[in-house]
Formats: C-alpha cells, structure tokens, sequence
C-alpha cells in the first residue's frame, strides 16, 4: 500500500496536474489543437530526442539486447492488436490508431520516473530505459506517422512525407554527432536543452486540451480493449520474452517494468495532427494512464518477486 501511494503521489499526480492544467486551458481560451500538436511534433519532438540521443551513453551489447526484446515485444503486440481489430470488426484508420495505442507506450514522462524510482537511480538501469525511449521515440515518429498518413494518402504519398518531417534528421544528426564526437557551442545546446525540456510538459497539456474537447461516449469497447492488450498483453508478452531469453536480474526487471507503461502520449499528438481518431486515441491515453496507476504497482511487485 505504501508504495502505491508513492508511485501514484511521485508519478501520476504530476502527470495528472499537466493534464489538468491544459483541461482547464482549453476551456478556457479554447485552444487550438491542430496547432498544439504541429508544435509537438514540428518543434518540441525533434529538439528532444535530439539532445536524448546526443546525450546518450550505452554499450553496443547492452544496446542489442534492449533492441531485439523491443522489437520482439512490439512484433507481438502489433500482432495481437491484428487478431482483436479483426474480431471486433475494426477497420480503416480506426484500426491504425487502435494499434498506435498498444505498441506505444510511454516510456519517456512516466518510465523513466518509474524506472528512478524502483531502481533507485540505478544507472545500468537507467541506461535501459533510456534505450527503450529512444527506440520508441524512433519507432512512433517513423513508422507511427507513416502509418496513420498511408491510412489516407497511400503508402508511396505517405513515405515521401515521411522525408519533410523534421524528427527524421533530428534523429540521424543526434545518433551522428554522438558517435563522431562531436561538440555542440552553448548557443545551439541550451536552446536544444530548453526544448527538450518543455516536450513532456505541452504534450501532457495537450493531451489534457484534447479530453476538455471530447465527447465521452458509452460502450468504448475499442478503448478498452487497447487498455487491456497495453497494460497486460504487454508485460505478460514481455515476461514470455525474457523467460525465453534467460534473462535475469535488474536487465529483466527493468524490461518488464518497462513493457507495462500506459499508452504514449505522443500516439495522441500524431493522431490529432493527422485527424486519424483523434477522440479515440486520447481517450485511450487518459483511460490506460488511470488504469496504470495499479497494473503498474502490480508488475513492479512482481518484477522483484520473480527476478
């Protein structure tokens, strides 16, 4: 009980308060939301993981093995999204946005904290859960994107819009400047680090604008659903990798953990940029988001029970 207090006082209330803030912002001044997401994803995305992955410092073994259980677990979920789209009849750029919502989590604003607060600052592993960031910030502004824009313009159309996105370069120049040891003049980093910083703040702002617009509606089967495969599916998809693997120690306890993360944020952001359900997608967040306050007390608890 104790430590479900404190992740929920150290964790999702600040999450909480950011949501609350742009609820009450949008009801106010009725904010743009096609702007707020264009400055996510224009502006604020691509300065943040540029300075993640400039900053970054990790091994090429412990890289790939973080690597091949992500792509693992992500295969599997898209899978499983698959079977239950077809099941529940969801079709189009519905089916997209459902399953954006369950092979992105996130592990940026709410896993690092998380993965600070079990491990206790720990700094192997930090360094996994910042790895596990930086792919699913790779993942969701390549294939997340095209996905949603191949759903309405076709996939040629989609792919050579996938080129005029700015989080594209921002990547390769971070990953680049990194490996050549490159210096950056204070002028270009601080700036860079003031965006960075801003990111998780107005992208949990507008996530909070996008429910104050929102028509809740009975029977939100599809939301469940995603909740249900994001929050379980995955760590239970997860924990199958790691037995398979042998995995052990704070490696599998920090993936595991890792893999029970609520639905991204940014899964909200692109949707409302590219009018792929919108509703939907941020209805998903909020709901995965509450819900994680005890699935992920749970998976924790069991990740030091088993590992």
């Amino acid at each position: 009980m104790v430590e479900f207090l404190v992740i929920f006082k150290d964790i999702i209330l600040p999450i909480f308060i950011l949501m609350a803030i742009g609820y009450f912002l949008y009801k106010r001044f009725t904010l743009d939301l096609a702007t707020l997401a264009k400055l996510n994803i224009y502006f604020l995305v691509p300065g943040f993981i540029f300075v993640k992955l400039y900053e970054a410092t990790f091994g090429l073994k412990l890289f790939l093995y973080v690597l091949t259980f992500f792509l693992l677990l992500v295969f599997l979920l898209y899978i499983l999204a698959l079977i239950t789209a077809y099941i529940m009849k969801i079709r189009g750029g519905k089916k997209t946005t459902f399953a954006n919502s369950v092979m992105f989590f996130n592990s940026g604003n709410y896993g690092v904290p998380v993965n600070d607060l079990v491990f206790r600052g720990d700094p192997f592993a930090m360094s996994i859960q910042v790895i596990v960031l930086t792919l699913q910030n790779i993942f969701l502004f390549s294939y997340g994107i095209f996905s949603l824009r191949a759903a309405k313009e076709g996939r040629w159309k989609a792919a050579l819009g996938y080129f005029k996105m700015p989080v594209l370069y921002a990547m390769l120049s971070g990953v680049l400047l990194n490996a050549w040891n490159v210096p950056i003049p204070e002028p270009i980093w601080i700036p860079a680090n003031y965006i960075a910083d801003a990111m998780i703040a107005i992208a949990l702002m507008t996530l909070g604008a996008q429910v104050a617009k929102m028509k809740f509606k009975k029977g939100l089967y599809t939301v469940y659903a995603s909740v249900v495969l994001r929050l379980i599916g995955g760590p239970i998809l997860a924990l199958c990798i790691i037995v398979i693997f042998q995995l052990e120690d704070i490696m599998a306890q920090a993936l595991f953990i890792a893999s029970a993360m609520p639905t991204s944020v940014n899964s909200a952001v692109i949707a409302e940029e590219y009018k792929s359900h919108p509703d939907l997608a941020a209805q998903t967040v909020l709901f995965s988001t509450v819900a994680s306050m005890l699935t992920v007390t749970i998976v924790v608890y069991i990740a030091k029970l088993l590992f």
